[in-house]
């Protein structure tokens, strides 16, 4: 049987790998690992979720294929309708959906890299044509070169993603709005964007776009429990699209696509603010801390975030490679390392504890950077 040649030729997406597999590979225990690689809430899911949990009392029936109780409670959360919101098994499923609902094999897309790897791997999974419009080198939005693919290439979609990963930043309101007036589907990931609370040109303002959705009818947002909820293990995420996309999106989705354990955990999450906004407020806090302990060491540079990580250029006497293979084998620490276009020699670093970002820090500054050529 041969295959269809896009799927044949598919590139693999490289996951992050699990505290197990990391402990064997370094010949630790899973609480000895510091793993600042997948930008995962390091407080886990609250009290309220984990109880929630304990006391699962459906887990052998099926869900529900309309997850109508999780909608209700992200329609207070978000102040959104429940009619324009579909959760699924992370953002990431609705990702693919999109694409399967909206576009023929060929139809065009646009990406704008270095971001998130799913909108590619989706797009070649689904046989699109993908339009790379590089980002510029402070990671901003090349809007001239979007508006001028778009007039070329005709996009079906445009993946955005606010704050950027692996960056943090953010995308200015005009630029959104001026994006906004093309004939294209704009999916904009506010995958972080419970940690992006700034100033913008003197003036406060809700970073997130999700309640504009219902009167903006090319607008998606799509969100998720992993980061704000600590949620990353058990896949739920959700979206936020225009009313008249939602009956397609109902007829093409997995019928029972958000498990039971899912649902109950991201309603109790949500049924506790509090500790959503605690959480949000200490890795801010962290953040900072981490930002200030990495601009001391003269041999990296931190962008700055509006996210739960940092990305930092190393500079280039220090091997990247080589500095996350030795933070994992001789501290247990896991980063991120990139080297593609737009991140070459490029870490980043989640947010993590206190104690975690002690360890770090301690790690970094006795890096034998003295010994190397440079």
């Amino acid at each position: 049987m041969n295959l269809p040649p896009h799927i044949a030729n598919l590139p693999p997406y490289t996951p992050i790998e699990p505290f197990e597999v990391l402990s064997q590979r370094v010949g630790r225990s899973p609480d000895q690992i510091i793993k600042l690689d997948a930008n995962e809430n390091p407080y886990g899911m609250s009290p309220r979720a984990r109880e929630a949990l304990a006391t699962l009392a459906y887990g052998h029936i099926y869900p529900d294929p309309e997850s109508r109780a999780l909608r209700a409670a992200l329609s207070r959360f978000t102040g959104t309708s429940p009619e324009n919101l579909l959760p699924g098994a992370g953002a990431d499923e609705l990702i693919d959906l999109i694409m399967r609902v909206a576009l023929n094999p060929g139809d065009a897309i646009i990406n704008c890299p270095p971001t998130f790897g799913m909108y590619s791997f989706d797009a070649d999974l689904n046989n699109a044509r993908i339009i790379n419009v590089p980002r510029k080198a402070d990671f901003s939005l090349d809007l001239n070169g979007i508006l001028e693919a778009a007039e070329k290439f005709s996009p079906k979609l445009i993946f955005l993603t606010s704050p950027n990963n692996p960056d943090g930043s953010l995308i200015p309101p005009p630029v959104l709005q001026k994006l906004l007036t093309l004939p294209a589907l704009i999916i904009l990931d506010e995958a972080y964007i419970e940690f992006s609370n700034i100033e913008y040109s003197n003036t406060r303002y809700s970073n997130s776009q999700i309640t504009k959705v219902p009167t903006t009818n090319n607008l998606i947002v799509l969100r998720t429990f992993s980061k704000l909820a600590g949620l990353a293990g058990l896949r739920v995420g959700y979206g936020a699209f225009p009313t008249w996309l939602m009956p397609t999106l109902w007829k093409a989705k997995q019928p029972y696509n958000v498990n039971v354990a899912a649902s109950v955990a991201a309603i109790a999450s949500l049924d506790d603010p509090d500790y959503l906004d605690w959480t949000v407020k200490t890795l801010v806090a962290e953040r900072e801390r981490l930002f200030d302990g990495l601009s001391r060491l003269p041999w990296l540079s931190p962008y700055p975030s509006s996210a739960n990580f940092l990305l930092c250029r190393v500079a280039p006497q220090v091997d990247a490679a080589q500095l996350k293979a030795d933070l994992a084998q001789k501290h247990g620490i896991f980063i991120r390392y990139f080297n593609k276009p737009g991140l070459t020699d490029c870490i980043r670093i989640s947010v993590g504890k206190p104690e975690q970002t002690d360890a770090l820090l301690s790690a970094l500054s006795s890096y034998p950077v003295n010994q190397l050529p440079g």
